[in-house]
């Protein structure tokens, strides 16, 4: 159910109010004028759009538009957005931000009372996300950032009818471009509030509401350093699957696998994308190119891996790896080619191995270490390049029980550990896969 708390303004909050205001009179946004709203200002230059996915429905086939893109923020504004709101609040901390990947959630929709509605929405958001493979066997290469974004009314635009206009932080509004289920924001207002967390690697916003629907940026180029956001409503238990399938774009540089969009047949160059290709399965096989490696394996989504015509929008030309993954359909599995993906996306932002002990001050004999790692990893320990095999496996060791000598001289214990997992086959995406850190043990 939508929370409608009453909204409780302090000095801080009602300043950061004012400030907001002046932000919107500064800006243009399309979303606000795409449900029906009289028009605040000048019509934003069509000539300039931004690509978004949509979703119909929670098991159905995506579909691609475009929406006219917001105007570049002016300096007031984003003024108004540094000196305001936008705490952040870690949800979940497993290690420094360089060796994890960074997950930011804004929230949209939420008043100044709404805040801690808004963390507990986005531990439940991220508890569904997380419970999808690859996600569910690799939750300790995540960091998760929740940070505050202000609105002065609570709800988003367009829910639940079109003539439904609220104030909220990222003018976030459901039928965008006269579609119900897309719901846009203003995304430089978003990258104004993402920047403000440790680290960005992926962004999602969650809008206060039940109604199903979201969207996709997939062409947005941040100068914090995330590729596209996904946007998602906050009380919707279907609406986490839009996410899921976002970031099989945003960090599996995975294609669409469904074929609605384009007439005729596909007569382009190869995809660049892993999961699309012109080849046959024996093709493949034969020129050991794309998905070769898993042709024929059972794949978690159903049935085996092959060549499936139809992709990336055109029903002919382009194969797909199986009849109905996550990146054709919601509700789905990534299939084995695309859960490979998406773990080598994940060592291309996180380390395998981490450690909350730092690396750069010599520690005693006496002094505990301790790493972390996936499941599938495991962890072995050396002194001065000699390994302890009595040690292989463990997360925690001591310099002193471990074998570092008091002999008046300095030491160095080594921690390396290489993910095995069976889900990456690839040479080449397996490099990531391995990792050490060293520390100095003081004479």
């Amino acid at each position: 159910m939508l929370r409608r708390t009453s909204i409780r303004f302090s000095i801080r909050t009602a300043a950061a109010a004012g400030l907001a205001a002046a932000a919107l009179a500064a800006t243009t946004v399309a979303a606000t004028t795409a449900h029906g709203a009289p028009d605040p200002g000048p019509v934003p230059d069509t000539r300039h759009t931004q690509q978004v996915e949509y979703f119909t429905g929670s098991g159905g086939h995506p579909r691609h538009t475009t929406v006219p893109a917001p105007k570049p923020l002016s300096r007031t504004a984003k003024a108004a957005i540094t000196a305001g709101d936008g705490d952040v609040t870690p949800i979940v901390q497993n290690g420094p931000v360089g060796d994890k990947l960074d997950i930011v959630f804004v929230g949209d929709g939420y008043t100044a009372a709404q805040q801690e509605d808004f963390h507990a929405d986005v531990r439940a958001k991220w508890a569904k996300i997380s419970a999808v493979e690859p996600y569910a066997s690799y939750t300790g290469l995540f960091n998760v950032w929740a940070v505050d974004a202000v609105s002065n009314e609570s709800g988003v635009s367009g829910d639940p009818s079109k003539d439904v206009v609220r104030d909220t932080a990222l003018d976030s509004a459901f039928f965008c471009s006269g579609i119900e289920r897309l719901l846009c924001v203003d995304t430089g207002k978003v990258e104004a509030y993402a920047s403000k967390a440790p680290a960005a690697d992926l962004v999602v916003v969650l809008g206060n509401s039940t109604k199903y629907g979201g969207a996709g940026y997939n062409d947005v180029s941040s100068q914090v350093g995330y590729d596209g956001i996904a946007t998602a409503s906050s009380d919707n238990d279907k609406s986490d699957q839009i996410a899921v399938h976002e970031t099989g774009h945003s960090l599996g540089k995975l294609a669409d696998e469904y074929d609605y969009g384009k007439d005729g047949t596909y007569t382009g160059p190869e995809p660049a994308e892993s999961n699309l290709s012109k080849l046959s399965a024996d093709e493949m096989t034969t020129q050991q190119q794309k998905w070769y490696r898993w042709i024929g394996q059972q794949s978690p989504d159903g049935g085996p891996v092959g060549a499936y015509e139809g992709g990336g929008y055109y029903q002919f030309g382009l194969n797909r790896p199986t009849e109905n993954s996550i990146m054709r359909t919601l509700g789905r599995e990534f299939n084995l080619p695309g859960r490979e993906a998406m773990i080598a996306a994940f060592y291309r932002h996180a380390s395998v191995l981490s450690s909350p002990v730092a690396t750069d001050r010599a520690l005693r004999r006496g002094d505990r270490i301790r790493v972390g790692v996936p499941a599938s990893a495991q962890v072995r320990w050396y002194v001065d390049g000699r390994e302890q095999k009595a040690a292989r496996g463990r997360v925690s060791v001591v310099p002193r029980t471990l074998g570092v000598p008091a002999d008046g001289h300095g030491h160095t214990v080594t921690a390396r550990a290489t993910d095995r997992t069976d889900a990456v086959r690839d040479p080449a995406l397996r490099k990531p896969l391995s990792g050490k850190l060293s520390w100095r043990i003081a004479p």
